[in-house]
């Protein structure tokens, strides 16, 4: 069981790359420093740019785990600067 919990969730699986990271970066912002987003994103592109995106603006990944229809569950606890 995870130590964390989630505070809010985002599905990104129906955008594409830049504006995956957008919608990821727009619900972070709405998030209080330290607390918990889950992002649903797809395989490919998404996979590979949004984790390392994310983790580029100071934010912490907690988990990034694939899922039983082919997308993603990424876990990122949000930093301020």
């Amino acid at each position: 069981m995870a130590d964390y919990e989630i505070d809010d969730t985002v599905d990104i699986t129906d955008v594409v790359c830049p504006v995956t990271f957008v919608k990821a970066k727009v619900a972070l912002e709405e998030l209080e420093d330290g607390q918990i987003l889950s992002i649903r994103l797809n395989d490919g592109e998404a996979v590979q740019n949004v984790p390392r995106s994310i983790k580029e603006e100071g934010h912490k990944i907690l988990k990034l785990s694939p899922n039983e229809d082919d997308t993603y569950t990424l876990v990122v606890q949000k930093v301020e600067d």
